[in-house]
């Protein structure tokens, strides 16, 4: 069985998690379930990354311990994914013993081999974001992420040798195109950070406490990237008694980052990977953001409510739905309410839900539930059926290159024209007719098998509405092509999806 390895980056958890996490999340889940749904051996990783400044100045002015603080926030993000429907099969935390002591391991081992070396670091620091800059780097003096005032700061530090592999890292990039994407991501590493000369790396601190111990200096704690990063294979039991999962699953198939830290993924982690002789990932793709009235939503800016409020007001589909269609994978696209009610309503309820209710509803209405496929098939069925048989390649090929906005919209070009189809063949006309009923039970038959082979496409991105689907059925064949000889005996047709009135949700304060 083939592996699919993919990650979310984990989490800094300084306050509770909004809906940009939620994307990159919601995105890495549909993959992780596409592929199963394939046949991969699918490893999906998410977690936290929990040391540093800012998370040890926020515990001690909430006057708790540090990991007392980020227990609070893990609570929370678990519970949140649970919510979501996150099908994860690990949640790292940079606290875990396991992940603690391989660090270590991996310091020691990159300094004995002269990759780590001693020396003074003297910098531009942005607390909140947890990155040194250089005066170059700043927007109007202050942090280019986040927009807050940066410190200048000096101390003793260990560096990691970035310079002595830049070329090997050109040279690495250069040859394999599609490690990075998208490919304006790539361009904007090379020309903008690598070419122009690395500096090594600051890769420990003195200033506070709150990391993983350097083993050999008491003074230093590990600092946030060769700790953060290594957790995608210090989890699979790299530099343990038991590294079976990461024989068998590293590289991994698709580090899933946003853009803004796609430097750290796509420079720092391929190094500190050559230094310890391991094989890069296979890709690492760095994605835009969903921004809210043309601002990035973040913990540090503040601007954003608890992504559970969507879900109790529209359903966790709807949620998954919307931030999977409305935004083309890579670029940036807009959060909104207005948004979310009319992609709801359009797709889910109209497209959808209605199609489902009018096709159950006729099969229970003229065959009490149950049909078999009676094959009396006209010219304007052929086009139809072609249509459903290759959904399955259609969507492979779009999910494939991570392009699941567009997979979403061939399903539901399929949906749109199934309930085209109900108004060019009229059931209800058909339905008069006695020597029509074959031909009646062939069109809803046809119907039924567009629906189920859709759903079976659908269900990495809803899973809970077609698993209600598959219920309203009573069916459970999940093959990709249409099938002319199921037996069907449905249930009840349900509401799916309920229209949502814009005009009177939005004044109802509820944003």
């Amino acid at each position: 069985m083939e592996k699919f390895y993919i990650t979310t980056p984990i989490y800094y958890p300084s306050a509770n998690f909004h809906i940009g996490h939620c994307y990159t999340t919601i995105i890495a889940d549909a993959l992780a379930r596409y592929k199963r749904s394939k046949g991969y051996d699918v490893y999906f990783q998410t977690g936290t990354d929990e040391h540093g400044l800012k998370i040890e100045t926020k515990a001690h002015e909430d006057g708790v311990s540090p990991k007392e603080y980020v227990d609070k926030i893990v609570l929370n993000a678990k519970d949140l994914w649970k919510a979501l429907n996150i099908s994860y099969d690990y949640f790292v935390r940079t606290t875990d013993e396991s992940h603690v002591k391989a660090v270590q391991k991996i310091f020691t081992k990159l300094y004995e081999q002269g990759d780590i070396y001693k020396g003074t670091y003297k910098g531009l620091y942005c607390v909140p974001c947890e990155s040194f800059w250089t005066k170059t780097q700043l927007v109007d003096g202050k942090c280019p992420d986040c927009g807050r005032e940066v410190n200048e700061v000096e101390e003793e530090a260990y560096f990691l040798k970035l310079s002595k592999y830049q070329d090997r890292l050109v040279e690495y990039l250069e040859t394999h195109p599609d490690f990075i994407e998208p490919e304006s991501r790539k361009n904007e590493m090379l020309n903008n950070f690598i070419k122009p000369g690395l500096e090594d790396l600051c890769v420990s601190r003195t200033s506070f406490k709150w990391g993983i111990p350097v083993p050999f200096d008491d003074n230093h704690v590990v600092y946030v990237w060769l700790d953060a990063l290594t957790n995608y294979i210090t989890t699979l039991g790299y530099m343990s008694d038991d590294d079976s999962k990461f024989k068998k699953y590293w590289p991994a198939d698709l580090h899933l980052v946003g853009k803004e830290i796609i430097r750290f993924h796509t420079i720092v982690w391929p190094i500190i990977l050559m230094a310890l002789d391991l094989p890069l990932p296979k890709k690492v793709y760095g994605h835009g953001w969903l921004v809210i009235n043309g601002s990035k939503i973040s913990k540090s800016l503040g601007n954003y409510k608890d992504p559970r409020e969507y879900i109790k007001d529209f359903g966790v589909d709807a949620v998954r739905y919307f931030v999977l269609r409305e935004v083309p994978f890579g670029s940036d696209g807009n959060f909104s309410v207005e948004a979310l009610i009319d992609r709801t309503n359009a797709d889910l309820a109209n497209t959808l839900g209605n199609l489902v209710n009018r096709t159950i509803s006729m099969v229970n209405k003229y065959f009490d539930g149950s049909i078999n496929n009676p094959k009396e098939y006209l010219e304007l069925d052929q086009d139809f059926l072609k249509m459903i048989n290759e959904l399955d390649e259609k969507v492979a090929s779009k999910m494939d290159n991570l392009r699941i906005s567009e997979a979403l919209e061939i399903i539901f070009d399929l949906l749109r024209r199934s309930n085209k189809y109900i108004d060019e063949t009229t059931p209800w006309v058909l339905a008069k007719e006695d020597a029509m009923k074959k031909r009646l039970e062939t069109v809803l038959y046809n119907l039924l098998e567009a629906i189920r082979v859709c759903s079976v496409q659908l269900e990495f991105a809803i899973p809970s509405t077609i698993e209600k689907i598959f219920a309203q059925l009573n069916l459970e064949d999940k093959t990709t092509k249409y099938v002319d000889n199921n037996n069907y005996h449905v249930n009840k047709a349900e509401a799916l999806f309920k229209r949502i009135d814009k005009e009177e949700f939005l004044n109802s304060n509820k944003m």
